[in-house]
């Protein structure tokens, strides 16, 4: 069943599995003194930076099973959150375990700074050739359903907080390959 993002490979008919990210905490705008000539540049910059470190501590969630003892929630929120959340649930409950690595290049596609709450969306092309879904007793390789693309895009919203910015929802397409 395909699910979110990474879903598709680390569980194998019931679970679900994506990409992560590291960090302690959203990544703030720059300061003005350290921005440059275009304030987009260092927000989108800022951007990318918290997607970056949620991707990592997704990763380390996935290859567990389980968010706990991971700054997932420091970068990720909202929907976001949650749908990883329930990709964890699932894994879990299937027994399987996220491996290998996920390749991604993200790209702020729009950012829209004039907002009352600033937004963002960030485009990402994922690349599982070299993920691979493990059963957690087994060990054993789960290949990725016949019909899962080994890259397709996945977009992710991002809204500037006091803090920062937080990742509030991802959404992975597979019919939209890259």
């Amino acid at each position: 069943m395909l699910c979110a993002a990474l879903t598709l490979s680390a569980c194998s008919s019931s679970g679900e599995s994506k990409g992560s990210a590291q960090a302690s905490h959203p990544a703030s705008s720059q300061p003005a003194s350290a921005a440059s000539a275009d304030p987009e540049a260092a927000e989108k910059q800022a951007v990318l930076k918290t997607y970056t470190s949620m991707w990592r501590e997704q990763m380390k969630a996935y290859q567990k099973a389980d968010a706990t003892g991971t700054d997932l929630a420091k970068y990720a929120s909202l929907d976001a959150l949650a749908k990883f959340r329930l990709d964890l649930a699932h894994m879990k409950q299937a027994g399987t375990v996220g491996g290998g690595e996920v390749g991604h290049s993200p790209k702020v596609s729009s950012i829209d700074l004039t907002a009352k709450l600033p937004k963002a969306t960030v485009t990402d092309c994922i690349d599982l050739t070299n993920w691979k879904a493990k059963q957690l007793k087994t060990g054993q390789v789960i290949p990725l359903p016949t019909n899962q693309p080994k890259r397709y895009i996945a977009t992710a919203k991002a809204e500037r907080w006091k803090g920062g910015w937080m990742i509030v929802d991802y959404t992975p397409d597979g019919g939209r390959t890259c």
